[in-house]
């Protein structure tokens, strides 16, 4: 993305897509989903990913995800009961964090309604220390690797 306004980006830009179900409560007073929304959306693709390919389960993996960082770009409304995709990406991975990006998408769209970045430092479950990320989760993410 360039230095300017912030424009939306196109499904090749993702290499995974997850369907999210909006909900009824998600709509605020001016009839769209709420702007807060969006980060549950983001959460709930990044983590739904890393469950399903066994890299993070919860109460039992060794190392967690905690939230640092996260943005997100609006570009067009999206309301209940709107089915929509999110895609998935990675966009930078480092020794202890993973910076994803998440564009979601009202179903078949091809450019985004929003556009998020959402960063992950990977701590021990146990003492909430950062730590360095397994050589096995490092190439589980590399098939998302989107600069």
């Amino acid at each position: 993305m360039s230095a300017g306004k912030p424009t939306p980006h196109g499904r090749e830009r993702y290499a995974a897509f997850r369907a999210v179900t909006t909900r009824y409560m998600d709509n605020d007073p001016y009839r769209h989903v709420n702007n807060a929304v969006y980060y549950s959306f983001f959460d709930t693709t990044v983590s739904g990913w890393l469950w399903e390919k066994g890299l993070v389960v919860p109460h039992q993996s060794d190392i967690i995800g905690l939230v640092v960082s996260s943005s997100c770009d609006y570009f067009a409304s999206v309301a209940f009961p709107d089915a929509i995709e999110c895609g998935l990406r990675v966009a930078r991975i480092g020794n202890s964090s993973v910076q994803y990006g998440v564009g979601v998408f009202r179903q078949g769209a091809s450019e985004a309604a929003a556009q998020g970045l959402f960063t992950h430092v990977y701590v021990d479950a146990r003492t909430s220390r950062p730590v360095a990320l397994p050589a096995a989760f490092r190439d589980a993410l590399q098939v998302l690797l989107r600069g």
